[in-house]
């Protein structure tokens, strides 16, 4: 027990250290392609997409290599190379440039399925949650500190954003080498690693496994929902509200404090007193209002009370939803089956900055924000509709 708690720590910080270099980039990253490279609003959605398109074709693909060679070795590789394509960052000069930088990242967040899976294999079920909430706190820190690193050196340049990012990822890495303990005490017993970017054949099955399939879909649709204001909602502070991109590191700072909140403690009470299921329902409707209300705040204090009740339905959805498909998923599976969840979650981010980059520049600034709304209630009614019975029973 003793061991796994220092395992569980390690892996907090090390995912922590990670995405507070992912975090610098956040509010910046839109606004400098804006500013310095003249890129459009719906070329802004594609440079966001370009990173979840890569983590997309790779999650599956590590989560099953992790299966068989283990966690540790997948995590190191994969925050050195996230490192690097911070550095391609900061001597970006073309969009080109620029995708590359993102590709790289993107295949090096394709770690995140990985993580996740470590958790699995140092938690029992009952304490899942709480796993996969640290994971969330993780994120959540990382956005509290990174954002408002970011905010705060690209004054001084958008170059230096890049090397501090990757200075944290490197660090990680280090990090990781040292302390970070292999997690995987079972591998897989097949002979050769399925390779295939996309397996078709395997999703295919999972998708269909109602105990599974429904949360992978509900997970999909709630990233979706939230992918549309990614590229989006930095321009949105820029060009409708007039915030500085200080202004825009303060608003994801406050983000990353009320998902590390949530995350980090409160959902650990709340699990005890509601079902899965309810918490699922909870956190739609407090992500429907935030994501609806987001383009009418008015001023920076609207904004910011706007994005914490949003942030107060990411930050119960993301780890209950998890924990659910973790505890519906046979032990042997649970680097696939997280990686697959993981991959079409960013799909999902894919799909969402694209469409939500087109309706901000060709439809109304409102629509990117509207339509995740929207999307994030179908899955308040699916909930209602799929799992009334364990509602009731609540």
């Amino acid at each position: 027990m003793k061991n796994k708690k220092a395992s569980l720590t390690i892996i907090f910080f090390t995912v922590f250290i990670d995405l507070m270099g992912f975090g610098i980039l956040i509010p910046i990253l839109p606004t400098f392609a804006s500013k310095e490279l003249n890129i459009t609003d719906f070329e802004i959605g594609f440079i966001i997409a370009i990173f979840s398109l890569v983590q997309f074709l790779f999650n599956p693909v590590l989560g099953k290599i992790s299966d068989r060679i283990g966690r540790r070795p997948i995590i190191i590789v994969t925050l050195l190379i996230t490192s690097l394509s911070y550095i391609i960052f900061s001597i970006a000069d073309s969009l080109l440039i620029l995708l590359l930088s993102r590709m790289l990242a993107g295949f090096g967040g394709s770690n995140i399925g990985v993580a996740q899976a470590y958790i699995a294999d140092i938690t029992d079920k009952s304490s899942r949650s709480k796993g996969m909430g640290m994971i969330g706190a993780a994120f959540g820190l990382g956005f509290v500190f990174g954002p408002l690193i970011g905010g705060m050196i690209s004054e001084y340049g958008y170059a230096f954003a890049g090397y501090g990012s990757a200075a944290f990822s490197l660090t990680a890495a280090v990090f990781a080498f040292f302390l970070l303990p292999e997690s995987l005490k079972k591998r897989e017993e097949k002979k050769k690693i399925d390779f295939r970017l996309f397996d078709s054949e395997f999703s295919l099955k999972i998708l269909r496994n109602p105990n599974v399939g429904i949360f992978i879909i509900i997970f999909f649709i709630i990233v979706f929902s939230v992918a549309n204001i990614y590229g989006t909602f930095a321009i949105l502070g820029y060009k409708v509200y007039g915030f500085t991109d200080r202004q825009n590191g303060y608003l994801f700072g406050i983000m990353g404090i009320v998902s590390a909140i949530i995350q980090g403690g409160l959902i650990r009470i709340l699990s005890k007193k509601f079902s899965d299921y309810s918490l699922i329902l909870i956190g739609t409707i407090f992500m429907t209002l935030g994501l609806g209300l987001l383009p009418y705040g008015i001023n920076f204090t609207g904004v910011a009370i706007i994005i914490s009740i949003l942030s107060v339905g990411t930050g119960v959805l993301q780890p209950t939803i998890l924990s659910v498909v973790s505890k519906k998923s046979p032990d042997e599976h649970q680097g696939a089956i997280l990686g697959l969840n993981q991959s079409l979650a960013s799909l999902a981010r894919v799909l969402g900055p694209i469409w939500g980059g087109f309706a901000f520049e060709f439809i109304g600034y409102e629509f990117p924000f509207l339509t995740g709304a929207s999307f994030t209630f179908i899955t308040f009614i699916m909930i209602i509709f799929f799992f009334k019975s364990k509602l009731r029973q609540v």
